[in-house]
């Protein structure tokens, strides 16, 4: 792997920029991730006049605020222990199945233990597919705890397709949520978002002319009821980060475990109630419809039978479908 330069960065708060976080000014200055932003705060290296920062402080005009980073390699580190299971495959795609507690791609230089690491290790040309070789070909990404399909491209004409599909509403993208609180049968979210100003790690509804506020809209039904508790898929047209933890909450149901977002607390169960049921997208190559779902993990499952709830598959006539048994 090459080397990491090491850079410091000088940065003079202007007038404008007065009474900003100093995180979020350090980000924007810089195009740093907030993953990123993190890590140098934790680390010391970020200074105002000359004296590490906390990241909530708020910075004043005039403020000389100095960033030790590294730049960080962009080499793909194929991980052959990471058990990939393949849901669906062909020469421009593949699509996998991801657990929740996995990284969908790695955020520090030589990380290990990401999807991405384990698409690499198994389909080489996937790191020669998308513009960072790190992402392992991914054309979207899922959050840590969120399980379900993730599609790659093993070309870089495939990646671009598909990318361009996502951000221009052309994948159908469906959830499964298991959520508390009064909800109707079905509806529409239309509710922008952005980053909180004081906890970078979540988003909130915001007005559309909010200042890093992103368009982002969802379509819900209840598939199943009992007592307190609805089942829900989640269809959403925008990919915005937490959508639909976010947009859930912010019409007061909550997913079942998200203490992020205020959902109520599920006794045996580590992470939050979301997965990413099912991919529907054109393929890029031959233009037919392909259709991928991923069964319901073990531990939602016994979540659900708990609470007496159950669901149908989802019916996709005249589609290629691509699915794993259930375990």
């Amino acid at each position: 792997m090459s080397a990491e330069a090491e850079k410091l960065h000088t940065l003079t708060v202007e007038a404008a920029k007065a009474g900003q976080r100093v995180d979020l000014f350090v980000g924007e200055a810089l195009g740093l991730s907030r993953a990123k932003l993190k890590r140098l705060f934790e680390e010391g290296a970020v200074k105002v006049n000359g004296r590490p920062a906390k990241k909530g402080l708020l910075v004043a005009a005039g403020q000389q605020i100095t960033v030790k980073w590294e730049e960080e390699t962009r080499e793909a580190v194929p991980d052959a222990g990471f058990p990939l299971e393949v849901l669906y495959e062909d020469a421009a795609v593949v699509a996998v199945d991801k657990p929740a507690g996995r990284p969908s791609h790695p955020l520090r230089p030589g990380e290990t233990g990401t999807v991405a690491n384990a698409i690499v290790a198994r389909y080489p040309e996937c790191a020669e597919a998308a513009e960072d070789p790190r992402e392992g070909g991914l054309c979207h990404r899922l959050d840590i705890e969120t399980s379900g399909v993730l599609l790659a491209a093993r070309t870089r004409e495939a990646w671009h397709a598909l990318r361009s599909a996502f951000g221009g509403r052309g994948v159908d993208k469906r959830y499964l949520a298991l959520v508390t609180g009064p909800l109707a049968d079905e509806g529409e979210i239309e509710l922008p978002l952005r980053h909180h100003p004081r906890h970078p790690d979540r988003v909130e509804p915001a007005m559309s002319e909010a200042e890093g506020a992103r368009e982002a809209h969802s379509i819900f039904r209840v598939l199943a009821r009992a007592g307190e508790y609805s089942l829900v898929e989640v269809r959403i047209l925008t990919g915005v980060l937490h959508q639909v933890r976010a947009h859930m909450a912010g019409v007061g149901a909550p997913l079942v475990g998200d203490a992020l977002y205020g959902g109520r607390q599920e006794p045996g169960l580590s992470r939050f109630f979301l997965h990413a049921r099912s991919l529907g997208f054109t393929h890029p190559l031959t233009g037919k419809a392909v259709h991928v779902e991923s069964p319901l993990p073990p531990e939602l499952t016994a979540v659900l039978q708990k609470h007496g709830l159950s669901f149908a598959p989802i019916q996709v006539p005249g589609e290629a479908v691509a699915t794993r048994p259930s375990p």
